[in-house]
C-alpha cells in the first residue's frame, strides 16, 4: 500500500496570530452571530409587546371579572404551548401584559437613534417624591436594540415612569447585565442620585443617564453595602469594615459608580513629624482625580471632617500629578450629623463630602426618610447663605 498523504494542519496554512486571516474571519463570524442574536432578541421584545397589547385589548372587551381574565389567559397559554412548546405559561402571558402596560406609549419598533430629550413638567419635591410627570410626546419612540427581553421584563416592574426611563437609559449606555440592573433597582440608585440634582439634573438623569462632570455627580446618599454581609455597625471595628470592602472590591466599585479604579489601602502620607494613613484611595478617570475615602463606624464628627480636609490638602501637595484635578475626599459614616455637616467646611467645599452607609438594602420608606433628612440639610444650607 502506498503511503497516506500528509495533511498540513490549518494553523500552518493560515496565520492565526495578531492580524492574520483566521483572526479577521473569526471576528467577522462572531460579529455576525452577535448581530443575529441581537436581532432575534429585538424582534422578540417587539413581539411580546404586541402580544401584551392583544391580551389587554381582549380583556378590555370581555367581562370585567378576574375569573374571565384568568380563563382567557389559561386557554391562550394552552393553545400556544401546544403549538410552540415552552415559554407561554400563564405567568409569562402576564409578563407580556405588564410589559405592554408599562410601555403603552412606545411604538412597536426597535430604536436605532438616540432618544429625544425628555421633559419633566412637574418638579415638586423631587428629592422626596419620585412621581414626576413626563410628557408622552417626548418619551422614547421604540425599544433599545441593546436590551434583551429579560432586561425589559425587569424594567416593567419599576412603577415610576421617570425611574424606569433612567434605568433603561443607563442599562443601555453602561451595558448592564441582568444582575447589575436588578441590584441598582433594588438599591434605589435613581432615588439616591436625586439628592444632588436640581430640576435640570433630574431631566438629564431620565434622558441621558448618570453623567460625571463634577465631584458631586458621583456622590450617593446613602451608600448601600449589603453585599458585605456584615452585622450591625455597633458590633464592628473600622478595620473589619475596610477588610470586608477589600474582599468585595468588585461590588464596592459597582456601588461607588462610574470611572473608579482602586489605588491603595491604608495609604501613608507623612508630615515632618507624623505619619497618617488614609483608609482607601481610588482614582476616577472620568473626573481625572484621586478620591480618598475615610471609614467611620459612628456618627460624623467635626474631627472627622477636619481630618479629611487635612488628608485632601496633603494628598494634593504630595501625590497629585500634573494633569490631575483637585483631590476629592469622602467620609463614609454610620450616621451623618446634620449640624456638623452644616457648620463645617463640608457646607462650602466642592471637594469634601460625607455620606451615610447602610449595611442592608433599605426599604422605600427608609430611603425616603434619608432623602428627607438630606433635603432639610440642603434647605438649611441655603437659608444660611441667604442670611
Amino acid at each position: 500500500m502506498g503511503k497516506r498523504p500528509q495533511i498540513t494542519p490549518m494553523s500552518a496554512l493560515i496565520n492565526v496570530s495578531g492580524d492574520g486571516l483566521m483572526d479577521r474571519v473569526v471576528s467577522i463570524l462572531e460579529q455576525a452571530r452577535t448581530n443575529v442574536v441581537r436581532a432575534v432578541n429585538s424582534n422578540m421584545v417587539v413581539a411580546y409587546w404586541l402580544i401584551g397589547r392583544e391580551i389587554v385589548q381582549e380583556l378590555q372587551q370581555g367581562e370585567e371579572r378576574a375569573e374571565y381574565g384568568q380563563r382567557v389567559l389559561e386557554e391562550l397559554s394552552g393553545q400556544l404551548t401546544q403549538l410552540y412548546g415552552r415559554g407561554y405559561s400563564v405567568t409569562y402571558l402576564k409578563y407580556f401584559r405588564s410589559f405592554y402596560q408599562a410601555y403603552i406609549d412606545r411604538l412597536p419598533e426597535i430604536r436605532h437613534s438616540d432618544c429625544d430629550e425628555l421633559k419633566i413638567t412637574d418638579n415638586s419635591s423631587v428629592l422626596t417624591n419620585l412621581e414626576t410627570v413626563l410628557e408622552p410626546k417626548n418619551r422614547p419612540k421604540g425599544f433599545s436594540p441593546s436590551l434583551s427581553w429579560s432586561h425589559y421584563r425587569i424594567l416593567s416592574k419599576v412603577d415610576n415612569t421617570a425611574e424606569r426611563l433612567f434605568y433603561e437609559v443607563e442599562a443601555e449606555k453602561s451595558s448592564w447585565s441582568l444582575p447589575v440592573l436588578e441590584r441598582h433597582i433594588h438599591s434605589f440608585l435613581f432615588a439616591r442620585l436625586l439628592k444632588s440634582q436640581n430640576k435640570d439634573g433630574v431631566i438629564k438623569l431620565t434622558s441621558d443617564g448618570q453623567e460625571i462632570n463634577q465631584p458631586i455627580d458621583v456622590i450617593k446618599h446613602p451608600y448601600v453595602l449589603d453585599f458585605l454581609n456584615l452585622p450591625d455597625p455597633k458590633e464592628l471595628h473600622e478595620s473589619e469594615l475596610e477588610a470586608a470592602i477589600i474582599e468585595n472590591l468588585q461590588p464596592f466599585l459597582l456601588e461607588l459608580g462610574k470611572g473608579f479604579a482602586f489605588v491603595a489601602r491604608q495609604h501613608r502620607v507623612a508630615s515632618e513629624f507624623q505619619h497618617f494613613y488614609i483608609d482607601l484611595v481610588f482614582y476616577n478617570y472620568l473626573l481625572k482625580c484621586f478620591v480618598l475615602i475615610d471609614l467611620k463606624m459612628g456618627r460624623l464628627t467635626h474631627q472627622d471632617v477636619g481630618q479629611m480636609d487635612m488628608y485632601v490638602r496633603m494628598f494634593d501637595d504630595l501625590r497629585r500629578a500634573e494633569g490631575d484635578n483637585p483631590t476629592v475626599g469622602l467620609i463614609l459614616c454610620a450616621e451623618k450629623d446634620e449640624i456638623v455637616a452644616r457648620y463645617s467646611v463640608l457646607n462650602e467645599s466642592k471637594q469634601l463630602f460625607a455620606s451615610k452607609y447602610m449595611l442592608y438594602l433599605p426599604s422605600e420608606e427608609e430611603l425616603q426618610r434619608e432623602l428627607a433628612r438630606e433635603r432639610k440639610l440642603i434647605e438649611a444650607s441655603l437659608e444660611s447663605k441667604i442670611l
